[in-house]
C-alpha cells in the first residue's frame, strides 16, 4: 500500500520527478521546485504517494482549497501524475482518495479538476471516472498579449 504524505517547502524537489513528467515546459527540476514553491503562497500544496523506502515521490498531487460563487468551497487538482514507472501500482487511487479525505476535512463541497483531452489522457480519465468524478462543465481559454491590452 502507498504511503501518502503531504510535502512541505524543503521537500518539494520529492515531487520532481514525477511533476515533470505532467509539466516538463518546467525543466529543469529545480526551476519546476522554485516555480512550485512560488505558488505555495497562494495556497498550493503538494502530497507525494510512496513507495517503501524510496525518497521520490512516485506520484503527486498539487492541489489548493478555494472558494468561489460556482462552486462554494472546494479543493482544486492543479497537478496529478503517477511517474510512468510506477503506474498501475495504485498510487493514482491512493492520492485520490487522500484528496477526497483533506477535502472532507476542510469542509469543502466538492473536489474539481481539469484534464486535457486526447487519446494519452485515456488512462487518466479512466481513474478520474474511477474515483468518482465526472465531467461537468467545459473549459474553455484564450491566449492574451500585448494586443489585448487596449
Amino acid at each position: 500500500m502507498p504511503e501518502i504524505r503531504e510535502l512541505p517547502e524543503g521537500d518539494t524537489h520529492r515531487a520532481a520527478r514525477a511533476l515533470l513528467e505532467l509539466r516538463p515546459h518546467h525543466a529543469p527540476a529545480e526551476a519546476l521546485v522554485a516555480q512550485a514553491d512560488a505558488q505555495r503562497a497562494s495556497g498550493y500544496r503538494l502530497a507525494g504517494s510512496f513507495e517503501p523506502g524510496e525518497e521520490e515521490a512516485a506520484a503527486v498531487a498539487g492541489f489548493r482549497l478555494q472558494e468561489n460563487l460556482a462552486w462554494g468551497r472546494h479543493l482544486y487538482v492543479d497537478d496529478l501524475v503517477t511517474r510512468a514507472d510506477r503506474r498501475g501500482r495504485g498510487h493514482g487511487g491512493a492520492l485520490m482518495r487522500w484528496l477526497a479525505v483533506q477535502a472532507c476535512r476542510a469542509g469543502c463541497d466538492a473536489l474539481h479538476l481539469d484534464s486535457g483531452v486526447g487519446a494519452e489522457r485515456e488512462d487518466a480519465h479512466r481513474l478520474y471516472f474511477n474515483a468518482g468524478l465526472r465531467i461537468s462543465s467545459y473549459h474553455f481559454q484564450r491566449a492574451v498579449g500585448a494586443g489585448d491590452a487596449g
